[in-house]
Order: structure tokens, then C-alpha cells, then sequence
């Protein structure tokens, strides 16, 4: 049976900030036979790290180095990697990325968006990467999700976190807190709506999906007295998604929506800052989340955690997140297979 023929997506698998956790994550998970039986993973990485990173977790897997993704062997007890870095181990420290890592980290990245944007692999699983390694490299972009973004030209995204059916979509990501009501505009939640109604059915199958939408203020602004941002930007954006057919309620208060989101009500939740969805989702799945950005023309989904220089080196680093990524992204690209 050829790369071709066999029904398991192709996934590239970046190794991200290799002063990281990123290589013992992904040598413990595709350590795992179960990985296998509904994947093909690719590493894109630095072959060094990894191997050294099977000594430091004390797994026994055979590294096999291809030049291209149809030349995989993809089985249980072998790691295929495209090996696009051999930095020297005895000049890299755990926690202290360099220029040369920054830019090996980066190049791991857009590799595997150009491998997926031409339909070589199926979906992109993104380890962790470290912005100053990012800037160290040369590449200016805010985190992993701006830099996919601009390689595969899209302005119309969105971070998804994800612990199985407990999904949550960000309407504001990274800034002050103060800053959230200023970045809350109509237009842009209408275009949000509507993104995260067409992933729903895409990349998750779900033929009719049910948004629940988060209210900024304490009781949902409890009819103006403690803001008017649901009344004046929030509702406004419900109504006019409504009336373009989807199915949503809201603004809803954040202190009861999530219950009810975990009781099956709804299959996402918009919110609009990054801790009023984040705290409730890491409550219910810290360890196996999933970050997932929507409205690329490829799949890519992430671990829900950083470098986590602490543990670099020491083996003890988790992978349950990489293994649900792996996992979500397959069944991502098994249901766009089936839609198209």
C-alpha cells in the first residue's frame, strides 16, 4: 500500500523551540502504537534533539530520516523525521534559545504550511515555540498563529481552544485587560460568528452547530448598569448572524454559560476575552486541550501550553495535549475529506 492509498491523514508534526519541551513531547507520543492507528505522522525538526530527547525520556523508538513525506514509513517503533536542522547539542542549552534555534524553529513551521497549502500532508500539529526565539530568528510576529496566517495569506482567523466537545473561540486574544471593550466591534464579531459557524461544519462535522455567546459585564451588563458593550456591540452582531441563519444565543452571563456549554447546550462559545474562556476550559481539560485556528485553508492544531522551560531536559514533560492535537487533527481532516 502506497502514502497514497493508506486512509490515515499525513500529519506534520513541527518540533518547535528545541530549548523547549517540544522534541520529548513528540517522541513520548509517537512512542505511543494508538497514535498509529488513525495518524501518520511527520516530524519536521531537528534530528539531534529528537534522539537526544529519546535518551533523556528513555524511549526506544528508531528515528528514520526521509526526504519527503511519500517516503515515510509510518509504523509503530519508528519516528519519521524531515530533518531541517542539525544544531550542534553541545551548543544548546534547555531555556536559552539562540538566533540559529529561532530560525530552525520558524523554518519548521513554514515548511510544513508549503507541505500542507500543496496537499502533501493532510493537517499541521504544531508543538510549542517561544516568541523571543521567533524575534531572535529574524521573523516580528506576535506568536505562531499570526506567522501561519500571513504564509497561507489569511486575515480572517481565529483561536480556538478545544477539550473535547467543551470548545471555546476567542473574540480578543493577547492584551491588557483594559483594552477588550475598545477591541469589540460589531463587524468583527459578525465575521467572527460566522467563521466559527463554517468551522464547526468543515473541520468538525457538525451540520447544524449551536453558538452559545459570552457577555462581557457581570450579568450581562444587567440592562446597562454595569456596562452597555452587550447592548450596543454584542446583541447587535447576534442579531445580524441570526439573520443570516445561524444559530446562536446570547449575549449570555459567563458565569452560568459555561455550565451550561458542559451540560451539552452548546457546541462552541464565543467569548470575548482570553481568560473568560480559558479558565473554565483549563478547569475542565488542562493536560489533553487543543489550540485550533480557524479559517486557514489548512488544518493546524497545537498543544495548549508553552515551552515550559522548567521541564526541559528533565523527561517529565507531558504530552497528553500533543496526543489529543494529533488526534483532533486527524479527525479534522477526515471530516473535510468527507464534506468535500
Amino acid at each position: 500500500m502506497t502514502g497514497f492509498e493508506d486512509p490515515r491523514p499525513l500529519l506534520a508534526v513541527t518540533m518547535g523551540d528545541i530549548t523547549g519541551v517540544g522534541p520529548e513531547i513528540i517522541i513520548k507520543a509517537l512512542s505511543e502504537t494508538s497514535v498509529y492507528e488513525y495518524s501518520r505522522p511527520l516530524v519536521l525538526g531537528d534530528l539531534p534533539a529528537l534522539a537526544q530527547a529519546g535518551d533523556i525520556c528513555r524511549v526506544a523508538v528508531v528515528l528514520h530520516e526521509t526526504p519527503s513525506p511519500r517516503e515515510g514509513v509510518y509504523k509503530p517503533g519508528t519516528i519519521d523525521i524531515m530533518a531541517l536542522s542539525r544544531l550542534n547539542p553541545q551548543e544548546i542549552r534547555y531555556g536559552q534559545p539562540t538566533s540559529e534555534s529561532g530560525a530552525a524553529m520558524v523554518a519548521y513551521i513554514l515548511t510544513a504550511a508549503d507541505l500542507a497549502l500543496s496537499g502533501q500532508v493532510a493537517g499541521v500539529v504544531t508543538a510549542p515555540i517561544s516568541k523571543a526565539a521567533m524575534h531572535l530568528g529574524g521573523y516580528h510576529y506576535p506568536g505562531h498563529t499570526e506567522l501561519l496566517a500571513a504564509r497561507c495569506q489569511t486575515q480572517n482567523f481565529a483561536m480556538m481552544l478545544a477539550g473535547g466537545a467543551f470548545r471555546v473561540v476567542l473574540a480578543t486574544i493577547h492584551c491588557p485587560l483594559r483594552e477588550v471593550p475598545e477591541r469589540l466591534i460589531r463587524a468583527d464579531l459578525l465575521r467572527l460568528f460566522l467563521l466559527t459557524h463554517r468551522s464547526l461544519m468543515a473541520d468538525f462535522g457538525l451540520a447544524r452547530p449551536w453558538l452559545g455567546v459570552a457577555a462581557l459585564n457581570p450579568h450581562a451588563g444587567e440592562g446597562g448598569l454595569f456596562g452597555d458593550e452587550e447592548a450596543c456591540i454584542i446583541a447587535p452582531a447576534v442579531a445580524a448572524a441570526r439573520e443570516q441563519g445561524i444559530d446562536l444565543v446570547g449575549p449570555l452571563p459567563a458565569d452560568t454559560i459555561f455550565v451550561r456549554h458542559q451540560r451539552g447546550e452548546f457546541d462552541a462559545v464565543v467569548v470575548m476575552y482570553h481568560d473568560q474562556g480559558l479558565i473554565p476550559l483549563k478547569l475542565l481539560h488542562f493536560g489533553d486541550a487543543v489550540n485550533v485556528t480557524l479559517g486557514l485553508p489548512i488544518i493546524r492544531t497545537s498543544v495548549d501550553h508553552g515551552t515550559a522551560y522548567d521541564l526541559a531536559g528533565t523527561g517529565r514533560a507531558d504530552p497528553g495535549s500533543l496526543t489529543a492535537a494529533l488526534r483532533l487533527a486527524a479527525d479534522m481532516a477526515q471530516a473535510r475529506a468527507t464534506r468535500s
